[in-house]
């Protein structure tokens, strides 16, 4: 995906305008799927792995985490996303924006009530209501945000350190069914058609407008916008499927570059499962009561 073009001059007609909010960011938007790229080839840990041996890993990870049952096993895992991160380059402050903050804020949502509501031995009461902040409750809610916080960093390493189309290649060698990788693949590849056409149809009405527009104006306009984007999708996806299969697509998708594992794989492989291993031993301690 290329560089854009289309960029706002700045506010033309004030910082409240509607259209120069919507086509920053759609160029937002088009932006990080850019950066996405560069950082999938810049040189780390996870972007010189065989993708399936990576996928493979950080899948059976995610799994682990989801499952885990011991919050000492479930912080090491979150530290192991973390090192991982650093180690291919990706920055703390892009985990931190892309997932860590979104996740909380989601999850914190559906976990604090739980924090009272789950009975148990109460900590702390809260004053004036007479709810009492329990234990179990405490836990439970610890294990919501960090199984979601540690899965979503494990998934994100793998979309970050991964060109998209070796990502579906990869997911399509490890057996997942052929119509939802096509799904993906064409989603994610028209979506960003999408964008730059909607960038260019905002684009050109913003620069034919010579002053600030009413409320009802503004709302009229974005619908016949979004009718407009409408058609041309329905039309693109037309003419898209015809001349694949006037191509030769038969529902196979294949890229020039092969896979190929090498030691490095294998023993990054076996790291991955060294750590599942050790976080669901560590696990299996815990229940039995021995000291975490």
């Amino acid at each position: 995906m290329g560089e854009q073009s289309y960029r706002p001059s700045g506010h033309r007609h004030g910082r409240g305008d509607f259209l120069e909010r919507l086509l920053r960011g759609l160029l937002d938007a088009m932006d990080h799927a850019a950066d996405a790229e560069r950082l999938a080839a810049r040189p780390g840990m996870l972007q010189r792995l065989d993708p399936r041996i990576k996928t493979l890993g950080l899948l059976l990870l995610v799994v682990t985490a989801v499952f885990v049952k011991s919050l000492v096993a479930l912080a090491g895992l979150f530290a192991f996303a973390t090192a991982l991160a650093l180690a291919s380059r990706i920055t703390l402050r892009r985990l931190a924006t892309q997932v860590w903050t979104g996740v909380l804020l989601f999850t914190g949502v559906l976990a604090v009530p739980a924090i009272v509501l789950v009975p148990g031995d109460v900590l702390v009461a809260v004053p004036f209501v007479g709810w009492g902040i329990t234990r179990q409750g405490l836990r439970g809610a610890a294990f919501l945000i960090g199984r979601a916080e540690t899965a979503a960093t494990f998934a994100l390493l793998s979309i970050l350190t991964t060109p998209w189309p070796q990502v579906l290649k990869a997911l399509r060698s490890l057996g997942v069914p052929l119509v939802l990788v096509a799904i993906l693949g064409m989603t994610h590849r028209y979506i960003f058609v999408l964008l730059e056409t909607g960038v260019q149809l905002f684009e050109a009405k913003r620069s034919r407008i010579m002053g600030p527009l009413p409320g009802p104006e503004r709302r009229r306009m974005a619908m016949a916008s979004v009718v407009v984007l409408l058609e041309k999708s329905l039309h693109l996806a037309t003419e898209v499927h015809l001349a694949m299969i006037a191509r030769g697509y038969r529902g196979e998708v294949y890229l020039l570059d092969d896979f190929r594992t090498r030691v490095w794989d294998w023993l990054a492989l076996a790291g991955f499962l060294a750590v599942a291993a050790i976080a669901i031993g560590w696990q299996w301690l815990a229940l039995s009561g021995a000291p975490r």
